[in-house]
């Protein structure tokens, strides 16, 4: 019978502040070599809406939140192999797409789902992202 390997580590992602500690969830977990971020809203580190109404203002913000979520772990937005993007309006799809291109230039493309949902946690959020990346640096 072949040993049993021991269960990876998980270990919790924070900033400071951590915007998502008082709703009782961590911004990302690190297992092993990937890290897997919560997902990522249109929010300040005070945990205020930014842009609201602006789609491409509260995109910007989310992906600036998943930087700084995967930078903590060790990743990077380049380290990303796998996102979730869910919006209110799937008519956004190529202002999303432009920002894409911006934030996630290099080849092979990251596997990416884009989804519509009838609402986010906060009735004024537009977009949530989330994604798993590829830990580089300890």
């Amino acid at each position: 019978m072949p040993a049993i390997q021991p269960a990876a580590e998980r270990v919790r992602v924070s900033a400071e502040p951590d915007w998502y500690e008082s709703a009782g969830i961590s911004l990302g977990i690190r297992v092993g070599s990937l890290v897997y971020t919560s997902g990522q809203a249109p929010i300040d580190a005070q945990g205020a809406t930014v842009g609201a109404g602006d789609f491409e203002a509260q995109a910007r913000q989310a992906l600036a939140n998943l930087s700084t979520v995967l930078t903590n772990a060790g990743s990077s937005l380049a380290d990303v192999v796998k996102a979730t993007v869910f919006v209110t309006d799937i008519a956004q799809q190529d202002v999303y797409a432009k920002l894409r291109a911006e934030h996630f230039p290099d080849k092979p493309h990251l596997a990416e789902s884009f989804v519509e949902v009838s609402s986010l946690a906060a009735p004024e959020w537009m977009i949530e992202i989330e994604a798993i990346g590829l830990i580089r640096q300890s």
